[in-house]
């Protein structure tokens, strides 16, 4: 005799099969809580820079610059594209789950076939008409978190679109700046290069006299001569790199060079060597990348989540009313009225194969924004310490271009002593006067290359930017609250 099995104890069994296969939760990666700078031997008592850093060097025509950049960016429209799909994207994920209603109607013509179970001469018919009107509605109980963990990660996702429109910005500025104190430290050495041309020039003119008159050798005319050439390739590259300076900053503003605001010579800024207290653990809030990369991992553990919810049996409840009538003028009349009313349940016996290979996927996609993340912290902790190095060396190296100038200066004031004195002529001051503005130079190029890193140590400390909505781990619950921003967006 056959035992006849329970139909609930059968739907228990399948139930527990199928929870078999549920792969453990996995563990929150373990990340980097601090920058890597440790033993970077600069002073500390710095402060962090703000959202509009630029502002610290006091220069009117950078900060309008800057406004015209900001304002017309493609980099930063693109950027804001990126983040307004990722904050739709929540929309898409919010509508995956709980109840949907959807309404039908159609009106077929149908033949019935004379072989088939009922044939027409039985009916009297051969074609018939049918009208159908319905409404539907599913509710779908998400009781493993899917649908939550879905809706989680469009959320995490939309937080790193926002980190990186911040990111996109920061780029610009930064370039702005550079370029335009770069042009700046041009113009300053294109004066010195053209004081250099003149005192070559006479200097040249002095000795051509004096082979002329067979007081010196010819061959001095032709050293004349090659260190005013020298000094004209200087002037000539000086000019050339600050019409290059001009286009690359109207290709940053998105504007023709001749549309560019007229910029007038101003020294450069006095930069300063230090860091900011506290800055191995806060520099992994204060950089929009290293934030996008946090936010990437939430959302890789909320994929994870939902790539795991797919071994849970779905649970649905499904509802419809509707008409339905061969006879298209009764189809509205009441005893046309059909209803159905029942629950349904999806057990993925069949299909592990494929639900294990999304899950493989979402954990290696976990993993790899993990090492992504772990990369960020490095990188930025080496872009800190080279950029605050390459301040403290330039420091050191202007307190002895300094003496060298002084020296110079000393030697230019001798020269001009033992002209008036009748000891020497005016070529030992020019030569005296070229090596001093060799000297200018030398600083000039210093005092750029110090304003070009203390620009990139801005940018390496985030420039302003601060992660106020710290990533939480996996887990809490995903019907927590947007950040402002991005609530704003999603409520456009």
């Amino acid at each position: 005799m056959t035992a006849i099995v329970p139909r609930p104890l059968v739907a228990v069994a399948l139930v527990v099969i199928a929870g078999c296969s549920i792969p453990r939760k996995p563990d929150m990666p373990q990340l980097r809580n601090e920058a890597p700078l440790a033993g970077v031997p600069t002073p500390a008592n710095g402060a962090w820079p703000d959202a509009r850093w630029w502002q610290r060097y006091g220069d009117p025509q950078l900060d309008r610059l800057e406004e015209q950049g900001t304002s017309g960016s493609p980099s930063i429209e693109q950027a804001r594209q990126r983040f307004n799909t990722a904050v739709r994207s929540i929309d898409v994920a919010s509508a995956a789950g709980g109840a949907s209603i959807q309404a039908n109607g159609q009106v077929q013509r149908l033949r019935l076939s004379e072989n088939g179970l009922i044939p027409p001469q039985f009916l009297g018919f051969t074609w018939y008409n049918q009208g159908d009107l319905s409404l539907q509605f599913q509710y779908d109980f998400d009781f493993w978190g899917k649908t939550r963990a879905a809706v989680a990660a469009a959320i995490d996702e939309a937080h790193a679109a926002e980190a990186e429109r911040s990111a996109a910005a920061l780029m610009l500025t930064t370039a702005i700046a550079d370029t335009y104190f770069s042009w700046q430290a041009d113009q300053a050495r294109l004066a010195l290069a053209n004081d250099t041309v003149s005192a070559y020039e006479r200097q040249r003119a002095i000795t051509a006299r004096r082979a002329a008159s067979g007081i010196d050798a010819p061959d001095y005319v032709h050293q004349a001569d090659a260190q005013l050439a020298g000094a004209r390739e200087q002037q000539a590259a000086l000019a050339g790199s600050s019409q290059l300076r001009l286009a690359a900053l109207a290709a940053l503003l998105g504007v023709s060079p001749a549309d560019l605001p007229k910029l007038d010579p101003k020294p450069l800024p006095t930069i300063s060597a230090t860091l900011p207290e506290g800055i191995g653990i806060d520099l992994l809030a204060r950089r929009p990348d290293i934030a996008a990369n946090r936010w990437r991992i939430e959302a890789a553990m909320r994929r994870v989540d939902a790539a795991r919810a797919e071994f849970y049996p779905d649970i649905s409840l499904g509802a419809m009313i509707g008409l339905q009538s061969l006879d298209l003028g009764k189809l509205v009349s009441g005893p046309s009225r059909t209803a159905a009313l029942g629950p349904a349940v999806h057990l993925p016996l069949f299909g592990l194969g494929r639900q294990r290979a999304a899950y493989g996927v979402s954990q290696a996609q976990l993993d790899s924004a993990a090492a992504q993340y772990d990369a960020s912290v490095v990188d930025a902790a080496r872009e800190v310490a080279t950029q605050a190095l390459t301040l403290a060396q330039i420091d050191a190296r202007r307190h002895q271009r300094e003496q060298q100038l002084a020296s110079a200066q000393s030697l230019v004031d001798i020269a001009v002593a033992r002209a008036r004195r009748g000891v020497g002529d005016d070529r030992s001051v020019l030569a005296a006067q070229a090596q001093v503005l060799q000297q200018r130079d030398a600083a000039a190029t210093l005092d750029a290359q110090a304003v070009s890193a203390d620009i990139a140590l801005n940018k390496a400390l985030g420039g302003g930017y601060r992660m106020d909505d710290m990533p939480v781990s996996s887990g809490t619950d995903a019907s927590a609250p947007l950040p402002h921003s991005v609530e704003r967006a999603h409520s456009r």
